[in-house]
């Protein structure tokens, strides 16, 4: 297969930093198209791949699955692009097609594994994909997304990852105009959960362990903020929220959150991947069917109607911009939650 080179940004260890690179993409197939890359969101996934967080990651690892930038190739059996159109790639860049689950539009659970934008498998060149700290990508049109024109890009970039996974469990548990929803944690996800349920029309609560975060929630659209920490605060919403969105990335007690569910209410954790500790009571949830449950960024359709939303509605993330070259100093910044809200690296900088 015809392939051909482009810079990029990774590392080839776990402990090494990450420093420009070449790697290498292919021409368009009938079905490609070949996007210029303007801006990638830096996302925590982006970080826990590069050090190998999550079980050893393939080396190289070039991270970035918030991708936006324009058409300059598209084969010739592209119908949905042209060259100079605005387009972007998330987390996915192929899935097998034909599972329950990829028949529902649910690609993000394809049985068989779907192939993510770095770490996945390379169908066509072998080896595995590389994400959007890189000059270019190529990906099938039926995993392109379109972006609204009136959007600031680089705003628009972390949509296609914090946007969506704070997204999707606002669908599917029906938010709407009359909805009480609760956020948990107050970051790359948390902002957008907010944006996006206001949006939506729902009463929203931002959840908080210190009063610090209080100006800035408001700010984002909140109408409420509760301290987690404080018992009288949690007393008063006992009983309150149809839908939870946990957005906190390390372990933590969920408990005290299941209770201000409502009867059929569900918390649905979305930041951290692991067991819980403590364990939950069941007893809460028995007594007012209350769920906890998990959820994973989006299909592909559902991510372009959230993409189409955010048009109509002018909602992007809180960003700074980076150059590709800071991108190691993010990182640590990240860690220690030092970015209001997400990292965006103006891609302009791999190129000079």
């Amino acid at each position: 297969m015809e392939k051909f080179k482009v810079k990029a940004y990774g590392t080839d260890a776990a402990d090494a930093p990450l420093a420009q690179l070449d790697i290498h993409r292919r021409e368009v197939l009938p079905k490609d198209v070949e996007i210029d890359i303007l801006f990638c969101g830096v996302c925590h996934s982006d970080l826990h791949v590069a050090r190998s967080d999550w079980g050893p990651s393939a080396y190289p690892v070039v991270p970035g699955h918030e991708i936006v930038g324009r058409v300059t190739k598209a084969g010739k059996d592209v119908t949905r692009f042209k060259v100079g159109d605005l387009a972007a790639v998330g987390c996915l860049v192929d899935s097998c097609r034909v599972c329950e689950s990829c028949k529902q539009d649910l690609e993000q659970y394809c049985l068989n594994g779907f192939t993510g934008t770095y770490g996945g498998e390379d169908k066509h060149l072998g080896g595995h994909t590389f994400g959007g700290y890189s000059e270019k990508v190529v990906v099938d049109q039926d995993f392109v997304l379109s972006v609204p024109e009136n959007l600031d890009l680089a705003a628009a970039a972390p949509l296609l990852c914090a946007g969506i996974t704070t997204w999707s469990p606002l669908k599917h548990w029906n938010v709407g105009k009359n909805s009480t929803v609760a956020v948990v944690g107050l970051g790359g996800l948390g902002h957008m959960a907010i944006k996006l349920a206001k949006g939506l029309g729902a009463h929203v609560t931002l959840f908080s362990r210190t009063k610090s975060k209080e100006k800035d929630a408001l700010e984002l659209g909140a109408d409420k903020v509760v301290i987690s920490t404080d018992e009288d605060q949690m007393a008063s919403v006992r009983g309150n929220f149809d839908l939870i969105i946990d957005t906190v990335p390390y372990v933590h007690d969920l408990n005290p959150y299941v209770s201000t569910l409502k009867v059929n209410g569900t918390l649905v954790v979305v930041g951290y991947l692991g067991p819980l500790e403590p364990m939950l009571n069941t007893v809460p949830m028995i007594m007012g069917r209350k769920s906890v449950a998990g959820s994973v960024i989006g299909g592909i359709a559902e991510t372009q109607e959230m993409l189409d939303f955010c048009g109509k509605h002018n909602i992007v993330s809180d960003i700074e911009v980076i150059k590709i070259q800071d991108i190691n100093a993010a990182y640590e910044r990240m860690l220690k939650s030092d970015v209001r809200y997400r990292f965006v690296i103006d891609m302009a900088s791999l190129k000079k």
